[in-house]
Order: C-alpha cells, then sequence, then structure tokens
C-alpha cells in the first residue's frame, strides 16, 4: 500500500471531564457485543476507552438478576465507559448515584439506540424527538453524580428530525462533559452512509468534546472521519465484531500513514479459543457456546468454506464442540 504523509496528531489523548484516556480511539457500546471478554480484547489491542453493553436503568432500579453480570467490571478493561438508557428522568438519575461508586470513569446516556423495543418505550433515539426531556434526563443525572456524564446520539430520528446540533447544545448547556454522534438517523438503523458532516457541525457548535461515529471500517476511514469532522474521539462499532485487532490498525494508520499486518491465522485461531474460554468462565458452557457462536461467525468472515462452517458453528453445544469447530475452520 502506498505510504502517505503520517499526521500523528490525530491520535491523541482524550479528557472527557477529569478522566484523560490513553488515546482517542473508542469501543462503541454494542448489546450483544461488547461484553466483559470483548472489551478485554479491545482494551488489550490499543483502544482508548472501552464502552459497555447498555443497561437499562429500570432494570438496576428493580434489582433485576440479569443485569449484574452487564455492571462486571475487570481492573484489566479500564477505563470503562457504562452506559443507561431510559425515558424516566428520576430513575436515570437515582440509578445512576447508586451505582455510581462501581469502578466505570465516565457514565453514558443512551439516545441513541434504534430498536423498536427500546424506541417504543420512549428509551434511545425516541428521545432525539423529545429534547425536553431529554435536557430534564441529562440535567438531573449531571447534577446526581461527580463522574463526568456522556451522551450518544444520533443525526436525528428521520429526515424530518436532524437535530444532533440542537441536542448537542443542550447537552452541553445541562454540564454534558462529551457527545458521540453516530452519523446516521433512527430511520437509516445501520443502513446507507453515515452523514459525517453533521459530526462536523456539531464540532462547531459546541466546545466538549466530540465524538465521531459511522463507516469507520481500518485506518484510512478513521483519518477520513478525523479530518473530515475534526471530532476529537473516534469510535468504532460494528467493524469491530470478530476484529479487535482494528484498534492497533487504526493507531498504526494514524502514527505511521500506513496500514499494518493484519493478523495472522495463528492470532485469529488464539483469540477465538481465548474469547470462548472467557465467555465460559464467566456465563458458564451453555450460554458461553451459544454467544461464540456469532463471534466465531464474525470472526472467521471471508474464510474459504465460511456458509459451510457457519452451519457447523450453530450447532456448537458444548466448549468441546467449539474447539472441534476451530480445529476445522483452520485444517488442524
Amino acid at each position: 500500500m502506498k505510504k502517505i504523509q503520517k499526521d500523528s496528531s490525530l491520535l491523541h489523548e482524550l479528557t472527557i471531564g477529569n478522566v484523560t484516556f490513553q488515546n482517542n480511539l473508542i469501543l462503541a457500546p454494542m448489546a450483544g457485543v461488547t461484553d466483559l471478554p470483548f472489551r478485554l480484547l479491545c482494551k488489550e489491542q490499543g483502544a482508548g476507552l472501552v464502552c459497555m453493553e447498555m443497561v437499562s436503568a429500570k432494570a438496576i432500579y428493580y434489582k433485576n438478576k440479569n443485569t449484574e453480570e452487564l455492571l462486571e467490571i475487570h481492573p484489566d478493561e479500564q477505563p470503562v465507559s457504562l452506559q443507561l438508557f431510559g425515558s424516566d428522568a428520576d430513575i436515570i438519575s437515582e440509578m445512576a448515584k447508586r451505582i455510581e461508586e462501581r469502578p466505570f470513569a465516565v457514565l453514558d446516556i443512551n439516545m441513541g439506540c434504534p430498536v423498536p423495543k427500546v424506541v417504543n418505550n420512549g428509551e434511545g433515539s425516541a428521545l432525539m424527538k423529545n429534547p425536553k426531556l431529554a435536557e430534564e434526563i441529562l440535567r438531573k443525572t449531571v447534577k446526581a453524580i461527580k463522574k463526568p456524564v456522556t451522551v450518544k446520539i444520533r443525526k436525528g430520528f428521520n429526515d424530518d428530525c436532524v437535530n444532533a446540533v440542537e441536542m448537542a447544545k443542550i447537552a452541553e448547556d445541562c454540564g454534558v462533559a462529551a457527545v458521540a454522534v453516530h452519523g446516521r438517523t433512527r430511520e437509516q438503523y445501520y443502513s446507507g452512509k453515515a452523514d459525517w458532516d453533521i459530526i462536523a457541525q456539531v464540532k462547531q457548535a459546541v466546545s466538549i468534546p466530540v465524538i465521531g461515529n459511522g463507516d469507520v471500517t481500518d485506518g484510512a476511514s478513521a483519518r477520513r472521519l478525523a479530518e473530515q469532522t475534526g471530532c476529537d474521539g473516534i469510535m468504532i462499532g460494528r467493524a469491530v465484531r470478530g476484529n479487535p485487532w482494528i484498534f492497533r490498525e487504526v493507531a498504526h494508520y494514524l502514527e505511521h500513514g500506513e496500514a499494518t499486518q493484519r493478523p495472522s491465522y495463528s492470532e485469529v485461531r488464539e483469540t477465538i479459543l481465548r474469547h470462548g474460554r472467557m465467555e465460559l468462565e464467566l456465563k458458564g458452557e451453555y450460554t458461553a457456546v451459544r454467544e461464540m457462536r456469532k463471534h466465531i461467525a464474525w470472526y472467521t468472515t471471508g474464510y474459504p468454506n465460511s456458509a459451510a462452517l457457519r452451519r457447523h458453528i450453530n450447532e456448537m453445544e458444548s466448549f468441546d464442540d467449539l474447539q472441534e469447530a476451530v480445529a476445522k475452520i483452520f485444517n488442524e
């Protein structure tokens, strides 16, 4: 690949509130993906900040037994962003206070999730349509805790409601420490092209750090996002599935202006097995093996005979089956 002029200034420390992160590369919060084992893998590969799966404020309030696992944080993954979602300002702010002693660095409020069951409850990206309620949630949460509060928003709810700039200004006015902007509307979900121009508009409109999100798939796209928008942080979402190495690749590209080698087959194989063992330790065999089905499919996308392998992966029932599937994939 042709080497381009490096610009190491695009990779830098990022300060949010009173917390400074080693670099400005951020693992996006993704339900069903960014659990504890996967966050640890991304941290090892150079993510400056890892974001947890979103947690329901109401679930914490009602002491839902499944929520405790979502809240678990390992010392090796810090600093961590813990993300709450909900639509009741009092419950969100009170739960933020209740969990503040847990070892997360920043608290994020989800105003971007497009999933129908979340949106239909007036939560996630539905809050893009309700700036008044969004403001109440942010103001009360900032007041309730000492840790920095951030918010993740979208371009808007749909093409008739493009209000990321307005929402970012509201957030800044409420004392929010940073805003992450996904350059798609809720209506788009993850389809089409992310609008980086809206991220640039938000960056120009507020003085708090702005984190750009959408269509970062490698070092070159990360560089373009940073250059086109002036964003302070680069958030990587779907491209990290089965690819925790993207963080070291993006960091290398921003520092040296060239692509680095992709992980070897042996590194991918060892990472899959290690990922599986961590899931096993955390969640037990039944859940771990089923969780790993999708991860292995992501890790091996584009591999020879991947369609046939996927069928084999989806039939895994035990950790022995998982090891056997991995051996088959890598012709051992």
